[in-house]
């Protein structure tokens, strides 16, 4: 596995802020407030209080991280996830009980997860997790961040290509450092100084001139409606 040191953790915590997150928890509050939570670190969670509604979500969004409790209705999140290693469907999944029953436990170890956490779940944990997941699908090969136009962003070795081509596209440094600061940040506008700021270490460089150039630039190469400018507020990237 990838080690801890600084450059990447700040890949994972890009990784965390793009990856969509499918959350599967039958006590409506609980839910709730966990969802709410994960919708600070990530770009999309689909929350649901069934398995059966969870392999529907599965077919039709893009899931990168499994987040379940174990004993839910008709079903529980064992066998779910049994279901899907079956199917060689290979996503990092967290399981959550109330309970550190040793049964639940032996059967947990063979399904190959990121963690098992006991509730209630402490967010410190549960970031943790989520950050351990990031590196999983970073040992898988899998830590695209996928814009309008069939373009998608390697954020291990900081590369953007076609998907269809293959083909790579140019990026200078500035445009990475754009890029993922925007892709960091992705829940919310940043303003023009704060990019400004971040971007240029040189303030004489750091121009308003300068930073609608690196825009227009980025935007020519990910979509041209991938960043979208309120004025007077800022920037957001989108992506799917």
């Amino acid at each position: 596995m990838i080690t801890f040191d600084t450059n990447n953790k700040k890949i994972f915590k890009i990784i965390l802020n793009s990856i969509n997150i499918l959350y599967i928890e039958d006590e409506e509050n609980i839910r709730k407030n966990i969802t709410n939570t994960l919708k600070m670190v990530c770009a999309e969670v689909y929350d649901t209080e069934s398995t059966k509604k969870a392999e529907e979500l599965i077919k039709l969004h893009r899931i990168d991280v499994i987040i379940s409790d174990i004993n839910l209705p008709q079903d529980s999140g064992i066998e779910f996830i049994k279901r899907l290693r079956k199917l060689q469907i290979n996503i990092p999944v967290i399981l959550l009980s109330a309970y550190t029953d040793k049964e639940y436990l032996l059967e947990a170890t063979k399904l190959k997860l990121v963690d098992y956490l006991v509730k209630p779940i402490d967010f410190n944990d549960l970031k943790n997790a989520l950050l351990n997941a990031c590196e999983e699908l970073v040992a898988q090969g899998n830590y695209i961040v996928d814009f309008e136009d069939e373009v998608s962003y390697n954020v291990l070795h900081k590369k953007l290509y076609n998907r269809i081509s293959n083909k790579e596209i140019d990026l200078t440094a500035k445009e990475i450092s754009l890029l993922e600061y925007l892709i960091n940040n992705n829940k919310r506008f940043v303003a023009h100084e704060e990019l400004k700021e971040n971007i240029w270490s040189d303030s004489f460089e750091a121009t308003d001139s300068a930073l609608k150039n690196l825009l227009t630039k980025i935007r020519k190469k990910i979509g041209k409606d991938t960043i979208k400018n309120i004025s007077g507020v800022g920037f957001r990237i989108h992506f799917n």
